[in-house]
């Protein structure tokens, strides 16, 4: 559909999270010289302009260690356009309260927040490319507490099971599962929003997607005045203009809610041609957007924030592999087509 989503990297986040604290990496406002584990050299952006913690043992971050060892010193730094951004963490199935917890440690020994993107829904994406989710809402709801028991009091900004709502209104999501799938989502939002320093963004579609009239009122069913306020253009191209006035128009009818935009892969706007159905799949000649900020064009947008981690595939689309997995061909194509 029009926001299928790639999902998340195999590699165990808490795993992840112990190596980043053994580590030490890098938590200085002043860029310090510490190096990460895959020896990429990736530091915080400024605390003032971005807040978003920077992975620096990502998948992009080993890319640019492994073209440095290799001498190709040219495709590293435009690989590490990726790496040193902030792009969300995807929280997986199997260890929700382990990855929350490194995650949010992680980020707030480097004085940051985690960005977390939770997307775990029964009978998530309609059997699309990243089909899949819980069994069911009991166990949904035992992996929604997994991970704000592993998130805690520390400083964690989540973006709300892409899709979901969407999926609602546009006929995916057969209807007897629609009363269920609004519970799951309010209670989400309810556990999350008890947390201390927790802020949640309910994913709303995207600019290319009907019209606001249609999704305001799933919206609120889904607890949207409860939450931070909501996300569009998640793992998508639309661009950041169109994306502000689809949130916007939206915005209005959700009691002046503001949104974040997944600037991620935008930059040269959604791909016109192929299949019509396939056009989010891994499309050619896309480029980064802007790069991740709470310093932006609107006093509604809250941050542009690249929620889809650019150079990871869509699904087994265009040559690509599995939803979710790095793709350094497409990472560097990404890259060279955008602007310094």
């Amino acid at each position: 559909m029009y926001g299928s989503r790639g999902g998340r990297r195999g590699a165990s986040a808490v795993v992840l999270g112990a190596a980043l604290l053994i580590a030490g990496c890098s938590s200085s406002d002043d860029g310090g010289d510490e190096r990460d584990g895959a020896g990429a050299g990736i530091t915080q952006q400024p605390k003032e302009v971005d807040p978003f913690w920077v992975n620096p043992e990502g998948n992009a971050a080993q890319q640019v260690a492994a073209y440095e060892k290799a001498g190709k010193d040219s495709d590293a730094e435009q690989i590490r356009k990726i790496a040193e951004q902030p792009t969300g963490e995807w929280i997986g199935p199997e260890n929700p309260e382990e990855e929350a917890r490194g995650f949010t440690e992680a980020a707030d020994k480097a004085g940051r927040t985690a960005l977390l993107v939770l997307y775990n829904i029964p009978r998530r994406d309609c059997g699309q490319y990243s089909q899949g989710g819980a069994a069911d809402g009991n166990a949904y709801r035992a992996w929604i507490d997994g991970v704000a028991k592993g998130i805690g009091d520390r400083s964690a900004t989540v973006v709300l099971e892409p899709d979901a709502v969407l999926h609602l209104v546009d006929g995916c999501t057969p209807d007897e599962f629609h009363e269920e799938r609004y519970d799951l989502l309010k209670g989400a939002i309810e556990k999350l929003k008890s947390l201390k320093n927790t802020k949640v963004y309910l994913d709303a579609g995207n600019a290319g997607w009907g019209n606001p009239d249609q999704i305001f009122e799933p919206l609120r069913r889904a607890g949207i005045d409860q939450a931070d306020g909501f996300s569009v253009n998640v793992s998508n191209f639309y661009t950041t203009e169109e994306s502000i006035q689809y949130g916007k128009n939206l915005s209005a009818k959700v009691g002046n809610k503001p949104f974040v935009i997944d600037t991620s892969r935008n930059g040269n706007g959604p791909y016109a041609e192929g299949d019509p159905g396939e056009r989010w799949c891994n499309p050619p000649g896309r480029a980064l957007g802007e790069t991740p900020t709470t310093k932006t064009a609107d006093p509604l947008v809250d941050a542009y924030v690249w929620v889809k981690r650019p150079g990871e595939s869509d699904g087994e689309c265009k040559g690509g592999p599995k939803a979710g997995q790095w793709w350094p061909d497409y990472a560097l194509k990404l890259a060279k087509a955008s602007t310094p």
